[in-house]
């Protein structure tokens, strides 16, 4: 048995969120995903890897924060039970390292389509170094914009 929330133990960690939705994704070795946030009202999430294995990123996108356009990195998996905490105000990406990977995330607000919101996966500014050599893409994470190309618009 895993124990994998308990808003009592974050909150005394310093993480006081209230998550509203849970959401589950599965994808093939080599499926890269992101760098995606959501801009109004933001959204923090709390992701795990609950099959498989991945390597999850957050980015930092909080215009006056010390670590602006930075990235932190780290493989999740089913073995280890590590998660990844993402405040809002930060995009979120993986890519994933095993055959078939399970995601699984808690979200503090209700996704919204008209408020979905990305940069590139391979800005090099950003200059995240995803540990797959041609990452499967889908059409949107295809065309995302550098953070450059929309810094100036984010609420964060």
């Amino acid at each position: 048995m895993v124990e994998t929330y308990r808003q009592d133990l974050w909150a005394e960690a310093g993480v006081d969120v209230e998550f509203v939705q849970h959401n589950h994704s599965r994808s093939s070795r080599g499926t890269l995903r992101g760098l995606h946030f959501q801009t109004e009202p933001g959204q923090a999430k709390l992701v795990r890897c609950p099959r498989g294995r991945i390597f999850d990123v957050a980015v930092d996108l909080r215009r006056g924060s010390p670590t602006y356009g930075r990235w932190e990195g780290h493989e999740l998996d089913d073995e280890r039970h590590r998660q990844l905490f993402v405040p809002v105000g930060c995009a979120h990406g993986f890519a994933v390292l095993s055959d078939v990977a399970d995601v699984a995330y808690l979200l503090s607000s209700v996704y919204d389509p008209a408020t979905e919101s990305g940069i590139a996966w391979n800005d090099p500014e950003v200059g995240v170094e995803w540990p797959v050599e041609e990452p499967l893409l889908s059409a949107r994470d295809k065309i995302a914009p550098a953070l450059a190309e929309v810094a100036d618009s984010l609420p964060f």
